[in-house]
């Protein structure tokens, strides 16, 4: 029997009556079908973590960091705030460190006219800098509140479900070349932070 893929799903908003519920419980459900994948959620509303950077003491701290260490991939479900990502979110992202290194990431996005399209492009630039690799590909809901039926499905179930499944096999892909990156044998060693200037 072949090893499954430890998948964290982050929610990416913490706001009161956030349509990313909707969004996430068809996804996560969805990946729940896969016997590829075994899927672990962390939801700022539950972690509620600090402002100010207090290490794992903090519960949240300490759940996320395990959870995100185990993690073979993620995916991030995130909306749009003002042409950008959550606070929220970033609270997660930056409780973290080594954890999320060389590691796959996927994004389900969902806004107004743009889907979260430009949220998604700003964390490509902060998961860059903690050297995770962003799936091309994104499962991306315009006019979000209009794609959902009263069911809390898609109302174009069959296509959302083949999108979010091409994402996921691209994600499966990088998820097992990277794990296998990952062995201490192929590892480099740490060159330091920051960029490297060629002379």
């Amino acid at each position: 029997m072949k090893e499954a893929f430890n998948i964290a799903v982050l929610y990416g908003s913490a706001r009161e009556g956030r349509f990313g519920d909707t969004v996430a419980n068809w996804a996560v459900s969805t990946l729940k079908t896969d016997d590829d994948l075994s899927i672990e959620t962390l939801d700022p509303q539950q972690l509620n973590l600090p402002a100010a950077h207090v290490g794992a003491d903090h519960p949240g701290v300490a759940r996320l960091q395990s959870t995100l260490a185990k993690a073979d991939a993620f995916i991030v479900i995130t909306p749009e705030y003002n042409h950008s990502f959550p606070g929220e979110l970033k609270l997660m992202i930056d409780a973290a460190k080594d954890q999320w290194k060389r590691k796959p990431l996927a994004f389900v996005s969902y806004g107004g006219v743009s889907g979260g399209l430009r949220a998604v492009e700003q964390l490509r630039l902060v998961f860059a800098e903690l050297h995770v690799v962003t799936m091309r590909d994104v499962v991306s809901f315009a006019q979000a509140w209009d794609r959902f039926d009263d069911t809390g499905l898609p109302t174009d179930l069959q296509g959302t479900n083949r999108a979010l499944h091409h994402m996921t096999t691209d994600l499966k892909w990088w998820a097992a070349a990277l794990r296998n990156a990952r062995s201490p044998q192929t590892i480099p060693q740490q060159l330091g932070s920051g960029p490297i200037n060629l002379v």
